[in-house]
């Protein structure tokens, strides 16, 4: 691998460190401050409406002034809008500022890929993006850790957080990198990928559900239960790890058997292990934390295997580009959802409800999946592609998924020549 990547994936990678911090000191942060869990729901679910306007207005920005000034504004509103998080403790002022940091943070994410996707040797391409998912699950789960460096009741957590953000712009700002050639890309149609492979569009969308009410929820829930700020970290680097871990081990296995089966075998199974976490939550922290592990890596596949499910059904690789990148915004559609409905929830029921309204979820999607298992004509093992594991991004990683062997692409037209 070329220093020049090294480089790119260490400055991100840093940057993810401060993201993962951020995203439970302000589930902390916020209990302690006596927001209502609907409160939390909604502000929480402003950050994924972020990140999907963000794949809209970037692009524009981009366009307007070139990927290195678009690089540096959206950096400097990410780290800024961080330290504001401290500074205006007010639940709307937290809503309006987790918009700001999606759009941000998903801004810096599509320039930094764009460049990955540019430096990146075509033969090595899919090696760079698994180790890119690695790069980004631990990122996230180490982050866990750093609200025991500091008093979550303080200002102090935020300017860490906003440290690492700006820290993980040095390397990726002092590394030479010629700004990518974009090209246009065809829209997508949402209801058409729900046409053609109905288990996988509603995969993506459930798995937004589920995945967006853990990243948002999930530290309330752990607070709630009586856990510590080390049993808080314990249990969300479990979930994360857990990802990590066993998407690749369920993924081959989808590789060998049907991958209907297989997306409704683990979604049955997520919905099992977050009904034991229910039952265990207030009994056995080690328990508590195997059910993280194990219900990580199986929510975390399912995403994973609908986009597999997907691309099992086409035939090109511009096909594949197009029909993941409107898997990517369905999901992004789902983590809104997930939020800002377990979040009342919580208020009305109890932590408890959200392994409960996960469970039902995941439910949701397994007995769809047993219909699509009975009604609808399997695909040949034989011409299903090879699993990838996956995490949700951008847009713009995704044209180093190995099924897409095409040229790096953004939606944009031409663009004149950085300075």
């Amino acid at each position: 691998m070329s220093n020049t990547l090294i480089m790119l994936l260490l400055g991100l990678g840093t940057l993810l460190v401060g993201n993962g911090l951020l995203g439970t000191l302000l589930g902390i942060r916020a209990r302690l401050e006596g927001f209502t869990n609907t409160s939390i729901g909604a502000l929480m679910a402003a950050y994924f409406l972020g990140y999907v306007m963000g794949t809209f207005l970037v692009p524009i920005l981009i366009r307007r002034v070139g990927h290195i000034r678009a690089f540096a504004v959206l950096a400097a509103l990410g780290s800024a809008s961080v330290l504001c998080y401290g500074l205006m403790v007010h639940p709307i002022a937290w809503a309006v500022l987790r918009m700001v940091t999606g759009i941000a943070v998903l801004g810096v994410y599509m320039v930094v890929e764009s460049w990955l996707n540019e430096q990146a040797p075509h033969h090595v391409r899919g090696q760079i993006f698994a180790i890119y998912m690695v790069v980004t699950l631990m990122g996230l789960a180490a982050g866990q850790y750093l609200i025991l460096t500091g008093d979550t009741g303080a200002l102090t957590l935020f300017a860490i957080a906003s440290m690492l953000f700006t820290l993980g712009l040095v390397p990726i700002a002092a590394t030479r990198v010629h700004a990518p050639q974009p090209q246009a890309t065809s829209p997508v149609s949402l209801m058409h990928l729900f046409w053609l492979a109905p288990l996988a569009a509603c995969g993506a969308f459930m798995a937004g559900i589920v995945s967006g009410a853990f990243w948002s929820l999930g530290a309330v829930f752990a607070q709630r239960v009586g856990l510590s700020e080390e049993g808080i970290a314990l249990f969300m680097s479990a979930t994360i790890l857990g990802g990590a871990f066993l998407q690749w081990p369920i993924g081959r296995l989808s590789d060998y058997f049907s991958r209907r089966f297989m997306l409704t075998l683990v979604s049955f199974s997520a919905a099992l292990v977050a009904l034991l976490a229910l039952q265990v939550m207030y009994e056995s922290l080690t328990a508590l934390i195997a059910c993280a592990f194990l219900y990580g890596g199986l929510m975390f596949s399912v995403y994973s295997l609908s986009v597999a499910l997907m691309n099992d059904r086409l035939s090109t690789p511009g096909e594949v580009l197009d029909a993941t990148r409107g898997l990517l915004l369905i999901f992004g559609i789902g983590s809104i959802a997930g939020p800002a409905i377990g979040g009342p929830l919580m208020d009305w029921f109890g932590p408890g409800t959200i392994p409960a309204y996960s469970a039902a979820t995941l439910s949701l999607l397994g007995l769809l999946g047993l219909v699509r298992l009975v009604w609808a004509k399997p695909i040949p093992l034989i011409e299903q592609g090879r699993f990838v594991p996956m995490v949700r991004t951008t847009p713009v990683v995704l044209e180093m998924l190995p099924q897409t062997d095409v040229q790096p692409e953004l939606d944009l037209p031409p663009l004149a020549e950085d300075p």
